[in-house]
């Protein structure tokens, strides 16, 4: 695992991950031919982005608060198989593979968090747990909406 040495290396990492997240999106809405699951893609990159400039705003301001919210979990990735991005994805897939995504990244920031020795970090990487915890149940929630409803 990384080692960091700052809350500046931690937040470089995070920014990092959120650009990955964006180029991820990106190059799914990009190898989609579904025009729904396109634009979902295209407003998840939009998303991520919003998250980076946070986390760059976090760095130049040094605030590091954990907001006390709590995040529902459907749970509803848990119990999908996985699925390979693919330019005829459809729909559903795409929601399945963005979940798991989003789970990935709340695993790994959790992770982190129960690594650090510093409150301030600890603090830092459970903000951007929950931040991929609120990603994910905004999939699930739309995957619930819009599959589970039409079964």
């Amino acid at each position: 695992m990384k080692e960091f040495t700052s809350i500046n290396d931690i937040l470089d990492f995070a920014i990092g991950e959120e650009q990955a997240a964006v180029d991820f999106y990106l190059q799914l809405a990009a190898k989609s031919n579904n025009q729904q699951t396109k634009k979902v893609f295209e407003e998840y990159a939009e998303e991520e982005m919003r998250h980076k400039a946070n986390l760059l705003s976090v760095r130049e301001s040094g605030s590091f608060k954990l907001p006390d919210e709590k995040v529902r979990d459907l749970k509803i990735a848990e119990y999908l198989v996985d699925v390979k991005p693919s330019a005829n994805m459809s729909y559903q897939d795409a929601l399945i593979l963005a979940m798991k995504k989003e789970k990935a990244a709340y695993r790994m920031y959790t992770n982190l968090a129960g690594k650090a020795e510093d409150p301030d970090v600890k603090a830092l990487f459970l903000r951007l747990a929950q931040e991929e915890s609120k990603h994910k149940l905004a999939f699930e929630v739309e995957y619930d909406d819009y599959i589970l409803k039409e079964n």
